[in-house]
């Protein structure tokens, strides 16, 4: 991983234009407008939206609230954030 935040692999979606189709890869999603990968969809767009999240992930808005909720308490809870 280089200073941009990019795999080799996702370097090589973007630069050949094709989708990602290792499913197995833990920064796949379903989405073709990113490469079908996470780490474009962030290179790509910066940061987003909780409703552009849900729609890349195919779930609620408010079930990604209740995960990022869920994630702050933990962080909180671990005293990483004040």
């Amino acid at each position: 991983m280089k200073k941009d935040g990019l795999f080799a692999c996702a370097r090589k979606c973007m630069k050949e234009r094709k989708c990602c189709n290792t499913l197995e890869c833990r920064h796949y999603i379903e989405y073709p407008a990113d490469y079908n990968c996470t780490l474009v969809a962030v290179y790509e767009n910066g940061p987003m939206t909780l409703r552009e999240v849900a729609k890349r992930l195919s779930i609620s808005f408010a079930r990604v609230k209740q995960i990022e909720q869920k994630a702050l308490n933990k962080m909180k809870k671990n005293t990483l954030i004040s």
